[in-house]
């Protein structure tokens, strides 16, 4: 079984045809897609949790009414993952459940934030578990994921 560095190079290391690694290939389609945002009622919550996006419309509905435009980032240094991934890569271990409170998530994205900052990531992408597994061997890019944008600033409404 590999450990989370082994996994973390297969992704770095991987390559489709015509040599282009699956993690640069992930940054260019992240950076050129519409992501959707529901803002907070915390007018707060950006320098607490960053900005949390969905690659659909219809993905941001589960938190609220999304933003009329949708928003264009600008990431270099993302960490990419499931869950689960995540957590190992930022701490160490799993530190969430699946019967997590919204109030315990809320105080975990903050210290996700504050671990991946200090890591030096400037985004969290999450996809599924599965999805994630077939991008780290094949590269293909997943229909549905989930970004936290660390910096507020990379995030900005398309009027294109």
């Amino acid at each position: 079984m590999a450990s989370s560095a082994a996994t973390k190079r297969m992704v770095v290391e991987g390559t489709e045809k015509g040599g282009l690694p699956f993690r640069d290939k992930l940054i260019a389609h992240i950076n050129r897609k519409d992501w959707w945002h529901v803002p907070p009622r915390d007018p707060s919550a950006y320098s607490k949790r960053g900005k949390f996006l969905a690659s659909s419309f219809k993905q941001a509905e589960f938190w609220g009414r999304p933003l009329d435009e949708p928003q264009k980032i600008a990431v270099r240094r993302p960490l990419v993952g499931d869950e689960a991934t995540i957590e190992r890569e930022l701490f160490g271990r799993r530190v969430s459940s699946e019967e997590i409170a919204m109030e315990e998530r809320w105080r975990l994205d903050a210290k996700m934030k504050r671990a991946a900052l200090r890591k030096r990531y400037d985004c969290i992408v999450l996809m599924a578990p599965k999805a994630f597994a077939e991008f780290r061997s094949t590269g293909k890019l997943p229909r549905s994921m989930e970004l936290n944008v660390l910096n507020e600033s990379r995030a900005r409404p398309s009027f294109e």
